[in-house]
């Protein structure tokens, strides 16, 4: 599993919101300028959080986005699952992945699925507001 940038770049946007969160809404120039992340680039971040109900944006004057719940509400692994699609180390423990017709006879799946647990368990262990204290 490897987190791309849209991954990487949605944590660091949602940890700089959690620890701007006392303001009432944060313009996209101001995240994008502390986070040296390209303006263009995070509006497609942004618009995929909002949907998705992790964030709430208002567009306009004095619009800007806040998170929807505290900081320790939110664990990585739903942030990554949102923008990644997926934490499966392979292919065929993704959700939704046909069955695998080797699977009964595969030495190496128990290992790529406790590998899969490992990850899971882990980022959903993690949140927002543990990130701000490291």
């Amino acid at each position: 599993m490897i987190v791309s940038t849209r991954g990487r770049y949605a944590l660091r946007v949602m940890v700089d919101m959690a620890e701007h969160s006392s303001e009432e809404r944060i313009p996209l120039k101001d995240i994008a300028a502390r986070q040296n992340i390209s303006q263009k680039y995070m509006e497609s971040i942004m618009t995929l959080l909002s949907k998705n109900g992790f964030v709430d944006g208002v567009h306009g004057k004095g619009g800007g986005y806040k998170l929807n719940r505290s900081p320790d509400k939110y664990k990585i692994g739903e942030i990554l699952r949102l923008t990644e699609g997926t934490l499966a180390p392979v292919a065929c423990l993704e959700a939704g992945a046909p069955p695998c017709e080797k699977a009964s006879k595969c030495r190496t799946l128990p290992m790529w699925s406790k590998l899969d647990s490992l990850i899971s368990g882990y980022l959903d262990s993690v949140s927002l507001s543990d990130l701000m204290k490291e």
